[in-house]
């Protein structure tokens, strides 16, 4: 990946778009030697051409394939058989375009035979530190020392991105097209392999290789260079563009979200915000903290910038009583002091003022301090007292050393040449209030994952685990005990009883019960004999595998008191079943919840637990992780549901047992975290009084064939 990203010698290959190629090469400043390679031409871009692969003077670095499609593969296997470093495929018409797409890519794939080749159906790479530009297009970039990389799937939106006007200094571009050969993830870890490369931005259409992704990323994490995303395809209607655009797939947006958090990803939704949060990462990197400090002259804006903070998540406290002392020093008894700071225009052109009254508030020893500063229209107003103002804070953030930005409100406001300035003295220029606090909470989020993993390594996620059904294991309970035998593996839905047999033999508490076997003439009797032997009040349900939904079908009956009840219930729901379960009832629930595991072909093995119950289509109270997952990622998720007060001891209410609840979470995920385990659905689990536990009084469980990787 060295040779393909940072190449000493290049071969373009093609017509017009490699001659582009060799324009934009020579406009970065490449240095090295270019060799065109054509059949028919003489010389481009008065360089003379080479007839093939074979007539190059030494196997290239890298290599631009600007071809038809079906003419890329051939030279793809030459050069990989030359000994060549990589390749950038530029032409479409494979995987995206359908099956005979697809094929080729197939044979593309082959031809490769272990060398890097990035695409196809891309623009290219641009690399802005070393100066190549693999790039059969215009862009907007320019040489820098160190910056960010930018790994899209769309050509286009990489393109944009290196025409902007913010400042972010952009270290790599790379289009990933189709990642045919090369994804996502061998990109991220051949641009971590750079120091240079301060952060990365990634934009994602879908991931083939999860677990990949999810190694790179980990890496990333470990060495602290921050990852930030753009996923789309969060929409019904964002999905079928991903299909029409790339053959890569748009993935569960529910399970994205929490590959990123288990990662230490920082998930944005703008491209906007996507180059500030970079931008910011760039400047400070990952922060412990978001507490900020916000100074303007206007009353307008300092309320603006508290409404923003408290909607995007960053924290405005207050200033420490010396800092406040110091403020009024500086500002007279005109001034309140607070934060955000109103200063007003009374030290305005005072660069000395302004100064003291920066340097006081950056002593806070917050997190981050902004300044709020939109400069005028050059071609129509004299700058010069807002230049003093950005000078005058950039030399307080100089002195005190503290994380600093200047903020414009509007994009126009923070003109490129005053944001270049400002990077170069260590001042992240932002551009909008929002994207700015969002920024803010992205590092947040970044630097708490980085802890997180540092004293706890995360758990990659790894889809299906293998893991031995069918052996004799043995489950107790205040309640009653029963030893599971060991029984060949079903397949398809089980029924309820199966289902709870399943689950307690990994752990799960479950009410005692029994059930009817004897046929539906005696079922009735055998019900009634079965609810004496429990002691009443009791639940009897209608027992079938193919009856999922019992309650929504009548069959299901709670609180039965008495023999006579329990037959009549029996009796009316004989038309939806011959067996019927039995059970004591479970009273005192504190709270109810969903526990739910389903394996998804891309992610492997998700877990969602909710406010459970009869509502939990409305309410849509949950959370996800992906599986494996640790004890404190399921204590977290479970205090991040908005019935947490429920469990907590709500207007005095008993507290639930939450410990209970989380080991009872732990044992479906032990159960469910299997290949041949497709589904698992609790509903509800109750949670006891604190001490009395949490009992699942309902389980669905469906178990298919499945061969791991096969869907990955």
């Amino acid at each position: 990946m060295r040779r393909l990203l940072a190449p000493r010698h290049i071969a373009v290959f093609g017509g017009a778009s490699a001659a582009e190629a060799v324009r934009q090469c020579r406009a970065i400043g490449f240095t090295g030697a270019i060799w065109p390679v054509h059949p028919r031409r003489e010389t481009i871009e008065g360089l003379p051409c080479q007839r093939s692969v074979a007539a190059l003077p030494e196997a290239p670095d890298a290599a631009l394939l600007a071809l038809p499609n079906e003419a890329t593969v051939p030279v793809v296997a030459e050069l990989a058989a030359h000994g060549a470093g990589g390749a950038v495929c530029y032409a479409a018409g494979f995987a995206e375009e359908g099956a005979e797409g697809a094929r080729l890519q197939g044979r593309l794939r082959d031809a490769a035979d272990g060398m890097p080749v990035i695409g196809p159906n891309c623009i290219g790479v641009l690399n802005y530190l070393d100066g190549s530009a693999l790039w059969a297009d215009q862009h907007g970039g320019t040489r820098v020392q160190s910056g960010v990389a930018l790994i899209t799937q769309s050509g286009n939106i990489a393109q944009n991105l290196t025409m902007q006007r913010r400042s972010v200094p952009l270290a790599y571009v790379i289009t990933a097209g189709n990642g045919a050969v090369t994804g996502v993830p061998e990109l991220i870890e051949g641009v971590l392999d750079d120091p240079r490369v301060t952060a990365i931005g990634l934009h994602l259409e879908g991931i083939d290789d999860v677990r990949g992704f999810a190694r790179a990323a980990l890496t990333a994490l470990s060495r602290g260079v921050p990852l930030v995303a753009v996923k789309t395809g969060s929409s019904e209607l964002g999905a079928r563009a991903n299909l029409s655009h790339t053959s890569s797939l748009a993935g569960s947006d529910v399970l994205w979200d929490a590959l990123f958090r288990r990662l230490g990803i920082a998930r944005v939704h703008e491209t906007g915000t996507l180059l500030e949060t970079l931008k910011f990462l760039h400047v400070h990197g990952s922060l412990d903290g978001k507490r900020i400090t916000s100074a303007s002259c206007s009353g307008g804006e300092a309320a603006l910038m508290a409404d923003v903070a408290q909607r995007h998540g960053a924290e405005l406290p207050e200033l420490p009583e010396g800092v406040t002392t110091r403020l009024r020093t500086v500002l007279g008894e005109r001034v309140h002091v607070t934060n955000p700071l109103d200063y007003h225009t009374y030290i305005w052109g005072d660069a000395e003022a302004q100064r003291a009254c920066f340097t006081a508030l950056l002593d806070s020893g917050f997190d981050v301090n902004l300044l709020l500063l939109d400069l005028p229209r050059n071609d129509r107003c004299a700058p010069q007292h807002w230049t003093t103002t950005w000078e005058a804070y950039a030399a307080a953030a100089r002195e005190t050393g503290a994380p600093a930005c200047v903020v414009s409100s509007l994009p126009e406001g923070l003109p490129e040449e005053t944001g270049s300035r400002l990077l170069a003295q260590g001042v992240a220029p932002m551009h909008g209030m929002a994207d700015c606090v969002r920024a803010v909470a992205a590092a947040h989020t970044i630097g708490v994952a980085r802890r997180r993993h540092l004293d706890e390594p995360v758990l990659s996620p790894d889809g299906p685990a293998t893991v031995r059904v069918g052996a004799r294991v043995r489950s107790s309970h205040p309640h009653g005990s029963y030893e599971q035998p060991e029984q060949p593996e079903q397949r398809g839905p089980l029924d309820e009883f199966a289902a709870k047999q399943a689950l307690a033999g990994h752990g799960l508490r479950v009410p005692r019960g029994g059930v009817t076997r004897q046929g539906p003439d005696r079922a009735p009797d055998e019900a009634a004999r079965l609810a004496a032997e429990l002691g009443f009040p009791v639940v009897v349900k209608a027992l079938s595998h193919t009856l999922a939904h019992k309650t929504e079908a009548g069959g299901v009956r709670v609180g039965l008191t008495d023999e006579a009840a329990v037959r009549d219930a029996v009796r009316a729901m004989a038309p939806l079943a011959d067996r019927f379960l039995v059970e004591e009832l479970v009273p005192g629930a504190v709270a109810e919840l969903i526990v739910g595991v389903h394996r998804d072909p891309q992610f492997g093995h998700a877990l969602t637990i909710g406010a459970g119950g009869v509502l939990v289509e409305v309410v849509r109270d949950t959370a996800t992780l992906l599986l494996p997952a640790r004890r404190s990622e399921i204590v977290s998720a479970l205090g991040s549901l908005r019935i947490r007060p429920l469990l907590e001891g709500f207007r005095g209410a008993p507290p639930g047992d939450t410990a209970a609840a989380v080991e009872a979470v732990r044992a479906i995920a032990r159960y469910a975290h299997q290949d041949s385990v497709a589904e698992v659905d609790v509903n509800p689990l109750l949670v006891l009084p604190d001490g009395e536990g949490a009992v699942a009084v309902d389980a669905l469980v469906r178990r298919e064939a499945y061969e791991p990787g096969t869907a990955q």
